[in-house]
């Protein structure tokens, strides 16, 4: 059974392991996953406005709502042709969490996530607008994704000051071959205590990739990706698990604020994913995969790392300085 985490700062309880519904294509199958889910202990599911009709999919088959923490998203376009029908203003906040709540048939959503940063939005006005959302009912808990560092600590900053809803997740890719949250977005996530739910942890199939695959091109694949997937599978023969279950592991390893997001299209498919739960990767396997693919922190991160163990920037007591 999946053990639960609180989701940031609040008390709200979620799965480890959350189920994103973008996939869900067939009712019949989309159901026995919703099922197949709840019955391992889990209860979120995760969509989006502009998931369109794996939207409403999600509404037409969820029962027992109220046990399930649903989450969905807005600022992608409803009409390409329609200038406020996008970005994060209040306008489209509005409509599009009144559309999201028509098509899930529900009078409230637990966790509405800012789907994209608009650059062409204030963040005053979203914080306001959201806080707004929360205060109605229709809103319990806020989140954002794809936004740069900085712009959610200062939307939380603003947030805080006056007394308004703050962020408590942070959406995000994350696998093996991309790491790149590790530099600022993951140390400002923990900073201010918020859960980073991750998407795309099989690296859209790169990870998992095999002679049968049919998802992934083989010829599209870097010498990365190979070097990835093949110590992947090594792993994973000599954990004895599937390579899908120690690509999630590794994911959930490095910071316990990580929350995968795993999406899937059968429900035999849930089954083997949400195994990866038990999987414990030794720091020896650990190193092994992340030899395959190699990361660079690059500047600012590996120069602030060096310098805080420098005699030159914190003196010599800095090599006997015992951290947090």
């Amino acid at each position: 059974m999946l053990r639960y985490r609180l989701f940031g700062a609040t008390g709200l309880r979620i799965s480890e392991i959350i189920l994103g519904t973008m996939t869900f294509a067939d009712p019949a199958e989309s159901k026995r996953i919703v099922d197949a889910y709840a019955d391992a202990g889990g209860n979120v599911l995760d969509t989006a406005s502009a998931y369109g009709d794996g939207e409403a999919l999600l509404g037409e088959i969820l029962t027992g709502r109220d046990r399930f923490v649903l989450a969905t998203k807005y600022t992608l376009s409803r009409d390409p042709d329609d200038a406020n029908a996008a970005g994060n203003h209040r306008k489209n906040l509005t409509l599009s969490l009144e559309r999201s709540l028509r098509r899930l048939r529900t009078d409230y959503i637990d966790i509405y996530w800012v789907h994209l940063w608009d650059r062409h939005t204030s963040l005053e006005e979203t914080m306001r607008a959201l806080d707004d959302a929360v205060q109605s009912g229709k809103v319990l808990y806020i989140g954002i994704s794809d936004a740069p560092a900085w712009v959610v600590a200062r939307a939380n900053t603003l947030a805080q000051w006056r007394d308004r809803t703050q962020f408590s997740g942070l959406q995000v890719p994350y696998n093996l071959l991309t790491r790149d949250i590790e530099r600022e977005l993951l140390p400002m996530a923990e900073a201010f205590g918020l859960t980073v739910t991750t998407w795309a942890p099989m690296a859209a199939g790169k990870l998992t990739v095999s002679d049968k695959s049919r998802r992934v091109d083989r010829s599209q694949l870097t010498a990365r990706d190979r070097a990835a997937a093949t110590a992947v599978a090594k792993v994973a023969a000599e954990l004895g698990a599937t390579p899908a279950q120690v690509a999630i592991a590794w994911t959930r390893h490095r910071s316990r604020t990580v929350v995968p997001i795993v999406g899937v299209r059968t429900a035999a498919q849930l089954t083997e994913n949400l195994a990866a739960a038990q999987v414990t990767l030794p720091e020896e396997a650990v190193r092994e995969l992340e030899a395959a693919a190699p990361f660079e922190p690059g500047y600012l991160a590996d120069f602030i790392t060096e310098c805080q163990s420098h005699p030159h920037a914190f003196g010599h007591a800095a090599t006997r300085l015992d951290p947090r």
